[in-house]
């Protein structure tokens, strides 16, 4: 059953979005980004496959649900459907353990301690400790360059809009991508 998990500051911040999208599975709020630094998660959004005894048969990608934002990202979800389709009603597409472990991004030093710099900052943000804050925010940024969950997800945590001229900005200088993400979406036919 698909479980989609928001990266935000608070449930006001994406009820909207969700509300927008209609999901007909459980939604929830990760406030503290905890499945960011569990999974390593470097973008969003990012879809990863976990089978029914808990076990991760396709590490994440940066890829989509639907296609609210497909003009902007130009991925169309339904090739990422038509496998997911496929891997719950045939198994195909799942990964041995080793074939995930082989695609799963490990966190760097820099990586770790960027995680640990973001968390500080928003502990000190839910405290109204804004200017400290901010260095820290800063801080997590340059350590982890790449990583959009410590970027952009700071970034409404930092009272700006995460698809504001901010955003924009940081879209600029590049979109982090994942492993798997390099590989196209084989079509499968659908067996309805």
């Amino acid at each position: 059953m698909p479980f989609t998990v928001a990266l935000e500051r608070s449930v006001e911040d994406v009820r909207a979005l969700i509300e927008a999208v209609g999901p007909t599975h459980p939604s929830v709020i990760d406030t503290d980004h905890r499945l960011a630094e569990l999974y390593h998660l470097i973008n969003v959004p990012t879809i990863l496959w976990i089978d029914e005894r808990g076990r991760i048969c396709r590490p994440h990608d940066a890829q989509f649900g639907t296609d609210t934002f497909s003009e902007f990202t130009r991925k169309a979800s339904a090739p990422y459907l038509d496998m997911i389709r496929a891997w719950v009603r045939t198994g195909e597409g799942a990964l041995e353990p080793d074939g995930v472990r082989a695609h799963q991004p490990m966190p760097s030093a820099d990586s770790q301690l960027a995680r640990a710099e973001r968390a500080l900052a928003w502990h000190l943000t839910q405290r109204g400790r804004d200017e400290a804050a901010a260095r820290h925010y800063g801080a997590a940024g340059k350590l982890a360059p790449t990583d959009w969950t410590i970027r952009r997800g700071s970034l409404r945590m930092q009272g700006h809009d995460p698809f504001g001229a901010e955003f924009f900005a940081l879209f600029e200088d590049g979109v982090p991508v994942y492993s798997m993400e390099a590989q196209t979406p084989t079509k499968i036919e659908s067996k309805d």
